[in-house]
Parts: structure tokens; C-alpha cells; sequence
């Protein structure tokens, strides 16, 4: 979960981005959990969603409740044996898009802050130089207000809520991020999975994906 009471967006269709025998790629919204939690409350979720649909599709990957953007998840298991092992082994691409609180004033740079979950605290995580997991994240300015920061995010590894806890870290958390910010600077959190880079299961043809940016 990432913070406060549950409350998923109106199902109003799948957004797909592309569909083929291996591949389904959607468009996730922001507020819908990936896959269920734990209780019948939260039970709607993406995952439940496009199995309603196609009954077929098998999940691959997560993304938080509050991020929006590329999902893919595998029509088959074989394809979904190929895509968990790019995750696993990182040989795909993940670009996002965020808007900070502040101005950040280098044009781009690296954050590299090893992470664990603060047990006590859960879902939070934390950094922990002695038992974190190593985690980067490399960013490049897009835009700047007087007030914020637009930023395209590339996370090297993978680490639950990485974006999220390494920006904050950096002194400008991500704008509506109900745990590691102001939940009320916007109306959602400003956080969106831009672009997803993977080779095609069919053939290891490298293969681009997009979703339109929301905010």
C-alpha cells in the first residue's frame, strides 16, 4: 500500500498499449493497486482487471499503487519465464517521469543510497548503509518552476518505492507522495512509468513502449 484509505479509480476499460500472443501492455492508472492486498477490500486491482478480460495474463512485474504508466504482464508462461529474467538480470530499460518539490539546480546526476523496509514502519522503506540493498537511480532536469522540478528518472536496480525514498533523501520529494512528502501539494502522486525498453520474447527483438504522460 502507499498511504491512507483505498480507493481505486472507476474501472472505465483497460488502456492498452499493445497486445500480441506473448505481450499485453497497458497503461496503469494511478491509484490502482498491481496486484491484490490482503483482504477483501483490496481486492480490485490491475492484475484482476485484465484477467477479467484476458484470462490468460500472467503478472511480470509491480508497480505502486500511486504510479502510473507501463505495465506489461505475459500472455503465456514461457514469455513469462523471458520477461522475469530481464527484470531479474536488469536487461531492459525503465524511464520515468516525476515533478519534485523545489528547484533542483544540477542539470542531471546519480543517487546511490542502499534501501531496506523499515519493519516497524511497513510499507515505508528506508536507507541503511549496513543492511540496505544497493540502489541507483540516475535523473536528468526536463523543466523548472520556481517551485518544482520536472525530472526523468532511470532506475538502474529495482528496490520497492526507490524512486520515492531516494528523492526524498535528495532534499525534494516527489510532489503528492502521501509517505515520503505532502500529500496535498497535488492530486495525485506526480510519478509516471514514461517508458519501458524490453527485448520481445518472440525472437529477443529489442521493443519500446510508451504511455502518454498524465500530469
Amino acid at each position: 500500500m502507499s498511504g491512507g484509505a483505498y480507493n481505486p479509480p472507476v474501472d472505465q476499460g483497460l488502456k492498452i498499449i499493445h497486445s500480441d500472443i506473448d505481450l499485453l501492455v497497458l497503461d496503469k492508472p494511478s491509484g490502482l493497486l498491481s496486484v491484490p492486498g490482503k483482504g477483501p477490500d483490496l481486492a480490485d486491482c490491475l492484475e484482476t482487471r485484465v484477467q477479467s478480460v484476458f484470462p490468460g495474463a500472467l503478472i511480470v512485474h509491480r508497480l505502486d499503487r500511486d504510479t502510473s504508466g507501463v505495465f506489461v504482464m505475459a500472455m503465456n508462461a514461457g514469455a513469462q519465464r523471458h520477461l522475469g529474467l530481464q527484470f531479474e538480470r536488469r536487461h531492459l530499460a525503465k524511464t520515468y517521469q516525476a515533478v519534485v518539490t523545489g528547484r533542483v539546480e544540477p542539470d542531471e546526476g546519480e543517487i546511490d543510497l542502499p534501501l531496506i523496509a523499515d519493519w516497524p514502519n511497513r510499507p515505508l522503506q528506508k536507507v541503511c548503509h549496513d543492511t540496505g540493498k544497493p540502489a541507483l537511480t540516475r535523473w536528468r532536469v526536463m523543466s523548472r518552476t520556481e517551485t518544482s522540478t520536472r525530472l526523468e528518472l532511470s532506475p538502474y536496480t529495482g528496490r520497492s518505492h526507490q524512486l520515492r525514498v531516494h528523492l526524498k533523501e535528495f532534499g525534494h520529494p516527489i510532489l503528492g507522495d502521501p509517505l515520503y512528502g505532502d500529500a496535498t501539494a497535488a492530486v495525485r502522486l506526480l510519478l509516471h512509468a514514461h517508458r519501458l525498453t524490453i527485448r520481445h520474447p518472440a525472437g529477443g527483438e529489442k521493443t519500446e513502449f510508451y504511455a502518454e504522460l498524465p500530469f
